[in-house]
């Protein structure tokens, strides 16, 4: 059976193994006794299973319903298409090995792809095996029929599942958290620590590690996009407020007071966008409030002779605060089918807001085809594992044949380690379900009206207890229920689970060999490889962005209708989606070791996002403030040793990476403007922010390292 993922609890409880049960008895039962037809019984009885234990779709039932519909044209499509490649075991292998890399690749253009693409691999499975024989082919198409309408009035009627937070109102809620938050702030209420603990923990449940599969906003089009794009805003939005809230208080002024309301009127608009109570605008309102405050900040009623360092290192932070709410809010109105022109916005920021759903899907699928991507590495493994258990199977005239592909499509993992832990446990699990099936079909015999009447309780029990178990549950309860259903079919003997164990054995053997081959370590080589390349591409942006600020050069570009350039932050933001696709992966791997103090990927990945979100908003947009030579000189070589460490810590050294920045100019505030002096405060925040990124993403700040950047 297929490793299920952790949402999958409420399956074990039973609801779904009924529904899924007495779907596949609904279509088998008369298929095989009133109507007499084996082959009408047969897809009947796997149409539920492929999509519903297989496939364990997510969501409420009738979420599921729909998923279940929409799947079932492509099921056609993948049975005639096998039932035509039967003819040969070479043409049914290559068939194989087209239609997994398809399915198990393009899925990570569609996430509801994602969930029916084993459902659909089944489907082929079953149709690529011998007998060669196109005239079954309607009967095929009538069980799938059959079978998915069964499945979707079981998912809509029995034991309906309650519907379920979606993400968008999950970022809805934090929102409304992040108001609450901003509206402490501007009553001068000292933000107590609780609500510091909550904002920084609702923050980190917007994670998509957090989030149910099926869930999650990955798809390539606009609307995922923007909805990931405005969860990712929010998370940063509540760790701002919580920073903000840790740093010693200072005198309130009105241009903060302003921007502080008008945070918490635009978060609780956002989140009813997101909730779909109010109509998706523009951003004008914060974009504004923003613009005034950067005006009076800068202006000639803000000396900055009267501005402390430490109040503007303040209002830089709430100026952070702002510019993630801007961000937020955009994405939200995206999300929600808002205005895709957005005439002052980076257009680096939001580059997927004009552009067709064929255009994202093409960025999404060539930026994946890479050996590099987790997403390309499983789907060459998976397609090789399966062409080559088809060929192995219709070389060898295995009977049953089919069970080999099953066992390949279920005990593959991700890494050879945790594919060898599967096998192992699986042929436990099928020998003694082989033994206790042998016992039962010698103890019946041919008295069909047993194998009846075990069928469904055999199934509720495997499909309850079995994802809950483990592998060896998982195939030790489904060798009982294939047995119980092919003696209903035709006669059988104990010499069936005979064949089902060296199917199964012969499955196991060819996924272990592709996964000791084809990327043994699974996400966690690729997740050095890959946030070492986001270190290393980031660090000219940071660089860039330096210079941008201090008018030496134009910020950096991100277009991907253009070749990268010197300039460009695309690089970076394609090394920051592989290197996310690494982390999701590596997050559902089991650990090699529970001590394990490797490098903290998640503020890697933090540092590469900080990094570009400064590279966007950072660079003055109305010109350069007049900054003196040492100032020009510090923001320089800040710049640089942030890059030189960020470079450093590509390497991921044993003792880890600290940054200590040289320290800003003593120049009297009278030398600069307001906006020059604000400038070189926000600067400062955001490289000590990327310094303390790297420090935290290498180890640095555990005790015992001390490699320094001075």
């Amino acid at each position: 059976m297929p490793k299920l993922p952790s949402s999958a609890a409420s399956f074990g409880g039973g609801g779904r193994a009924v529904r899924v049960s007495v779907a596949a008895a609904a279509g088998f039962y008369p298929a095989a006794y009133l109507l007499d037809r084996p082959v009408l019984a047969l897809y009947a009885l796997f149409t539920p299973i492929a999509f519903a234990v297989l496939s364990p779709l997510p969501g409420s039932g009738r979420r599921r319903a729909g998923s279940v519909l929409r799947a079932v044209p492509a099921a056609a499509a993948t049975i005639a298409l096998g039932t035509v490649l039967a003819m040969t075991t070479w043409t049914a292998a290559l068939g194989m090995l087209l239609v997994a890399l398809v399915l198990t690749f393009g899925a990570v253009c569609a996430p509801r792809l994602a969930g029916v693409a084993p459902g659909l691999q089944l489907c082929y499975i079953l149709a690529c095996f011998p007998p060669y024989a196109p005239a079954t082919l309607p009967e095929r198409l009538g069980g799938l029929a059959w079978g998915a309408t069964a499945l979707f009035l079981g998912e809509l009627l029995l034991f309906p599942s309650p519907r379920r937070p979606s993400y968008a109102w999950r970022v809805a809620d934090a929102l409304d958290l992040a108001a609450h938050a901003a509206r402490r702030t501007l009553r001068a209420a000292p933000v107590d620590g609780e609500t510091i603990r909550r904002l920084r923990t609702t923050g980190r449940e917007l994670r998509f590690s957090c989030q149910p599969h099926g869930g999650r906003p990955t798809g390539a089009g606009r609307t995922d996009r923007a909805l990931a794009h405005a969860g990712s805003a929010s998370r940063r939005l509540l760790d701002q407020l919580a920073a903000l809230g840790e740093l010693p208080p200072a005198p309130a002024d009105t241009a903060s007071q302003a921007l502080l309301h008008g945070l918490a009127a635009t978060c609780e608009e956002t989140a009813g966008i997101l909730r779909g109570d109010r109509p998706a605008g523009g951003a004008e309102l914060i974009e504004e409030m923003t613009a005034r405050f950067l005006d009076e900040r800068g202006g000639p009623a803000t000396a900055s002779r009267d501005r402390p360092h430490e109040l503007l290192r303040r209002r830089s932070t709430l100026l952070t605060v702002a510019v993630s709410a801007v961000t937020a809010r955009t994405a939200a109105g995206l999300a929600a089918g808002g205005c895709r022109a957005l005439p002052g916005l980076p257009h680096e920021q939001f580059w997927y807001a004009g552009l067709s759903t064929a255009r994202l899907w093409l960025v999404r699928v060539r930026g994946n085809l890479t050996p590099r991507s987790v997403v390309f590495q499983n789907a060459v493994r998976t397609a090789l594992g399966l062409a080559l258990a088809r060929l192995v199977a219709g070389s060898l005239d295995l009977s049953h044949g089919f069970w080999v592909l099953l066992s390949v499509l279920t005990l593959a993992r991700t890494t050879a380690v945790g594919t060898w832990s599967a096998v192992r446990s699986a042929a436990a699990g099928t020998l003694f379900g082989a033994v206790l099936a042998g016992a039962l079909i010698i103890g019946a015999g041919d008295a069909t009206a047993v194998y009846a009447g075990l069928l469904v309780p055999m199934m509720v029990l495997a499909f309850s207890v079995g994802p809950a178990g483990g592998p060896a549950w998982a195939q030790g309860l489904f060798t009982l229920v294939v047995s119980t259903a092919f003696a209903q079919i035709a006669p059988v003997t104990w010499r069936l689970e005979e064949a089902r164990l060296v199917d199964v054995l012969t499955g196991s053997a060819i996924g272990l060999v592709c996964g000791l081959l084809a990327w043994p370590a699974g996400a966690r080589t690729e997740m050095r490889r890959s946030v070492a390349a986001l270190l290393r591409a980031t660090a000219p942006v940071v660089r860039a962005t330096a210079d941008a600020a201090a008018g030496r050069r134009a910020g950096p570009r991100t277009d991907v209708s253009e070749r990268p350039t010197a300039g460009s932050s695309w690089p970076a933001l394609h090394r920051l989606r592989i290197a996310e696709a690494a982390y999701a992966q590596f997050r559902t791997e089991p650990a090699l070791r529970a001590d394990d103090d490797g490098p903290d990927w998640l503020a890697a990945l933090n540092y590469g996002s900080r990094v570009l979100t400064g590279a966007y908003w950072l660079p003055p947009a109305q010109g350069v403030p007049d900054l003196p030579p040492e100032a020009r000189q510090w923001m320089d070589t800040a710049a640089r040793q942030v890059a030189a460490a960020g470079l450093r810590a590509a390497e991921l050294p044993r003792g880890g990476v600290r940054v200590r920045l040289a320290p800003m100019p003593a120049v009297p505030p009278s030398a600069m403007t307001p906006g020059a002096w604000s400038l070189l405060v926000d600067l400062e925040v955001w490289l000590h922010a990327l310094a303390a990124d790297l420090s935290t993403a290498t180890g640095s700040d555990r005790p015992g390292t001390a490699d320094e950047a001075g």
